[in-house]
């Protein structure tokens, strides 16, 4: 079954929604983003959350040692990292990191096999935006190892994008907000509903 991370938590409340509705990774964004939070809040949120749900950190050419410090400090399971990082900065992390790839065309599938992680994340062009890209590519990219689908899904498209790509997971922010930061929990267990097969 597809594992299913919401992404963009801010709040307790939200969190806790996600995995009450099921969710299996919980997402706290600490790169420059509407949804940004501090350590400090994400501690709070993480110390009330339910056991087996992973936490992940995602973080934008940051520090390495900054990357390590919150990830021990918020007890995160994994660091998903947006940025121009590289294989040997994913390395130090290893097996503890996700890389993502925004995909504009094809030439990312070149650079996936330079990179030793637990799984690729696909993202649109515009991370956080909403916007989705071309799952034919995604399809390929599934091909080299575990692949995260992200960008431009919704409760609406989630099933198509899963029998089109065959994923590992699905990933969702703006997908399941009612403003930014704060999610419409209706459309989180649709989506999660969705994704599942339920």
């Amino acid at each position: 079954m597809v594992r299913v991370k919401i992404c963009g938590l801010t709040n307790l409340e939200d969190a806790l929604a996600a995995a009450e509705l099921g969710a299996d990774a919980l997402g706290f964004v600490f790169a420059p983003s509407p949804r940004r939070v501090t350590p400090e809040q994400v501690r709070q949120i993480v110390a009330q959350l339910p056991p087996f749900l992973v936490k992940v950190g995602v973080f934008r050419d940051s520090e390495l040692d900054r990357v390590q410090d919150i990830m021990s400090s918020c007890h995160l399971d994994l660091a998903q990292l947006h940025g121009s990082e590289t294989p040997e900065y994913c390395q130090a992390l290893w097996p503890k990191v996700i890389k993502a790839f925004r995909v504009e065309d094809a030439s990312f599938l070149s650079q996936m096999p330079h990179y030793r992680v637990a799984a690729y994340l696909l993202d649109g062009p515009k991370p956080g935006s909403g916007q989705g890209f071309d799952w034919g590519l995604a399809r390929q990219a599934a091909r080299q190892g575990r692949v995260i689908l992200s960008g431009g899904l919704t409760p609406d498209n989630v099933r198509q994008a899963i029998e089109t790509v065959r994923p590992y997971g699905v990933d969702v922010s703006s997908g399941v907000e009612s403003r930014p930061g704060r999610k419409d929990h209706h459309k989180l267990g649709a989506f999660i509903r969705a994704a599942k097969g339920g």
